[in-house]
């Protein structure tokens, strides 16, 4: 037997070997689950800080802790899930209530809570945005975030997709602890330079749903590889290498590269298809990155309204971010997509960068002509599948099969008339929540509808139907249902949609983009920043099997977070040592609020209006201006524990979430905080806050304030000018706002801009008058 032969037969059998392990491992977690009781249920047990530096110390303590819970060795180790022992201590395991409750009682224990589900939130971006890696000139491209490791908790990754090519990549950082771990379809080699590790996170998602993996209808794979797609897209937005002419069906042609292209990827697959994301697997992947050595993590995923408290364990993102932060990584998260409400907003810890998304300047229009020679635009991606000649034309209620019911003016399932429906584009209203143009598309073509014209208050963001259908506003909309009703036999015919860049006022904050102020801290402002977030072409699983990757247009605050993730790797790679708060606040204090017409940004909603701190934070980012912020503000890991006072939080539970002695300070207040922005949700007379600035800029200049008060009020800064040399690089001043009315009313905005000449350091400014406590601390 030749050597190739040999290796092709060592291939298979070690392939053969991988595959039966990952059966067995399924059969064993599953029967675990069966031979559970139907009582018991995963609970995480979280207990803080670690208190051995020695993982495998810290793995045998939760063992010693769970025998002694159910009385045997066997009992633990059948029950646990997960060992969290490297940025925090603490397990997941089957556990009844009456188990959890006699748990939360044994020393040292924080909190114990069932495991529940989260949601994700789901190229011309980046030059729209100012980062033009072509260009010699710019600062950002010297680096293009070498040397960073980015670490994307998400729903895994395409390994072939060229986004993750290493041409061109350092070598892998020292570093760096982790792994490239195998499972279905997926082995060492599909690591790399640029993809230098990969893990993935499934018991926690087994056992909720009780349920084997189903391996054969190939949504998903036991292993890093990305069923869904999502985490495809985010990681390549981040940090995605150069690749010529990606496009969508021939849409958004161009360079695509991520924000960083040189920065390293690490990938952390916890959300899985039909299945979501859950609490533990999320927190051994926040325990994993942090052991791995990553330098900030991306999370485009969180929770829903209500929320639960920074210390509460049910925000799994707020605690493992808090443990991250504290060992200097820098977490980047997804506002949600929960807007225009508001207070809709999530991820709001202080120590989270927290992102807004917005529309660029790039559209895809498509012409509709109807038979009077009238043409209307719209939008659309639906490219290569349109008749272009014409066709008959129909409102939806003229051919609804019960004309007592409205169900057909949006097209709902069952409402439409196949005979009457059948070859013909049917044009159809959005009329409730409950319907969209993709769900719409697929009514018209089991109809035997051919098209679909979709008229909807505008919203953000494009998909691909399953027939050619066009989106657009009640305008247009009710001008070719006019043309219907008057004419004897209407017809129309489409165009294929076009790519058109630079013909937009931009940016605007997106409808569906979550709302400020936060619902269980409004002392801290969120979101912290706005990104691009619609309309974003990157990687994504492939549509077709015979192709190696794929590239759609995705829209979300969960593709507005990897882009500042990006941004924070190229900060990063030039700061090193700067702290995540740092680098916080050099993004917020350098945003943008201005749009490419000059005028203020706007924010798409039920009206439009001019954009403020709750749509966009400080701004749209400006990566470009943030290299170089003047000033910035740093914020330590006991500022957040006083934070964490402030709200109430005795120093005993704080000395158990940290294992370390917390004395809170009688007079801290949540307000002093040292973010790069203030918030005051009551202000019932007067009121004083103090901040502190850091220079990192020229190391002799001066800093004069300018202020812009929030209506009916009334501000005051001292001292007015902030002197730095080289001995003093950090001073402190103070803010005192009066309220110059004597009613109750919704907030007010404003800000406090620092100058040297130079630079401009904008502090966004909210504020609510009140004249009676409006609600307790949290």
């Amino acid at each position: 037997m030749d050597s190739s032969t040999r290796n092709m037969t060592s291939a298979r059998k070690n392939y053969s070997l991988v595959v039966l392990a990952f059966i067995l491992f399924q059969h064993h977690l599953y029967r675990l689950v069966k031979a559970t009781s139907q009582d018991c249920k995963v609970h995480i047990v979280y207990l803080g800080e670690k208190t051995h530096d020695d993982p495998a110390s810290t793995k045998k303590f939760h063992h010693k802790m769970l025998t002694d819970l159910l009385g045997s060795k066997e009992a633990a180790y059948s029950s646990i899930l997960y060992s969290y022992k490297h940025g925090f201590s603490g397990f997941a395991a089957r556990l009844t209530e009456s188990q959890a409750e006699k748990i939360a009682e044994f020393p040292g224990v924080v909190q114990v809570i069932p495991n529940r589900i989260h949601k994700l939130h789901t190229t011309r971006s980046w030059d729209f945005i100012g980062i033009h890696h072509h260009s010699p000139e710019n600062h950002l491209t010297r680096n293009m975030g070498k040397g960073t490791i980015i670490g994307v908790i998400d729903s895994g990754v395409w390994p072939e997709s060229e986004s993750f090519n290493d041409e061109g990549m350092d070598p892998i950082p020292s570093q760096w602890k982790g792994i490239c771990q195998q499972g279905e379809f997926f082995n060492s080699t599909h690591c790399n330079k640029k993809l230098i590790g990969a893990r993935w996170f499934l018991r926690g998602a087994l056992d909720e749903f009780r349920t084997p993996f189903n391996k054969t209808d190939g949504v998903d794979f036991l292993s890093p590889r990305d069923g869904i797609g999502h985490g495809t897209h985010t990681a390549s937005t981040a940090a995605g290498y150069f690749v010529k002419r990606a496009n969508y069906r021939g849409l958004a042609s161009g360079l695509a590269r991520g924000g960083a292209p040189l920065a390293h990827l690490a990938i952390y697959k916890v959300c899985w298809a039909n299945r979501g994301c859950t609490d533990a697997d999320l927190l051994k992947a926040f325990d994993k990155a942090i052991h791995d050595g990553v330098d900030i993590l991306s999370v485009s995923l969180g929770n829903e309204v209500p929320l639960f408290s920074y210390v509460d364990l049910r925000d799994t993102i707020a605690i493992g971010s808090f443990h991250a932060t504290m060992k200097g990584i820098t977490v980047v998260c997804s506002a949600g997509n929960d807007g225009p409400t508001s207070q809709t907003i999530v991820n709001t810890a202080p120590w989270l960068i927290t992102v807004a998304a917005t529309k660029i300047d790039r559209a895809f229009p498509a012409a509709i002509t109807l038979g009077n020679n009238q043409t209307f635009w719209g939008q659309s991606i639906d490219i290569g599948k349109h008749n272009h000649g014409f066709s008959g034309l129909t409102y939806s209620e003229r051919i609804a099969l019960n004309f007592t019911e409205e169900s057909a003016k949006d097209c709902q399932p069952g409402s439409l008339n196949a005979t009457l429906a059948s070859g013909k584009i049917v044009l159809c209203f959005s009329m409730s929540n409950e319907q969209d143009i993709a769900s719409a598309s697929a009514i018209v073509k089991k109809a035997g509808g051919i098209g679909l014209i979709y008229a909807e208050f505008p919203n953000d963001g494009l998909v691909s139907c399953e027939i050619p259908c066009i989106i657009v506003d009640y305008e247009v909309g009710t001008q070719i249902l006019l043309y219907i009703r008057k004419a004897r036999y209407p017809i129309a015919k489409r165009s294929d949609p076009t790519t058109v860049v630079g013909k937009w006022v931009s940016p605007q904050v997106a409808t569906f983009s979550s709302r400020g102020p936060s619902s269980i801290t409004p002392t801290v402002l969120k979101p912290d920043i706005a990104a691009p977030g619609v309309d974003i072409i990157a990687a994504f699983r492939p549509h077709e099997k015979k192709q190696s990757s794929g590239y759609v247009l995705l829209s979300g605050t969960s593709m507005a977070c990897p882009h500042v993730t990006g941004i924070v790797a190229l900060i990063k790679s030039v700061h090193k040592y700067w702290s995540p708060a740092a680098i916080k606040s050099a993004l917020v204090t350098t945003a943008s609020q201005t749009g490419t017409d000059g005028t203020s940004i706007s924010a798409q909603g039920l009206t439009r209006k001019e954009a403020d701190p709750f749509d966009m934070g400080g701004g749209h980012v400006d990566p470009n201006k943030a290299m170089d912020p003047g000033l910035i503000y740093n914020a330590t890991t006991n500022d957040y524990i006083q934070f964490l006072c402030s709200l109430g939080y005795s120093s005993a539970s704080l000395t158990r979430l940290t294992k370390t002695t917390i004395n809170c300070i009688r007079k801290a207040d949540a307000m002093n905080l040292n973010l790069p922005s203030i918030a005051i949700p009551n202000l019932k007379r007067t009121s004083t806050v103090t901040r502190t600035v850091t220079n990192v800029g020229k190391i002799n200049s001066k800093y004069k304030a300018m202020v812009q008060a929030p209506p009916g009020v009334k501000m005051t800064v001292k001292p007015q000018t902030l002197s730095f040399n080289k001995t003093t690089r950090i001073l402190s001043y103070k803010v005192t706002f009066f309220s110059t009315q004597n009613l109750n009313g919704g907030y007010k905005f404003g800000s406090l801009t620092w100058t040297d000449g130079e630079h401009l350091v904008r502090s966004p400014i909210v504020i609510r008058m009140t004249e009676f406590e409006s609600h307790a601390h949290v």
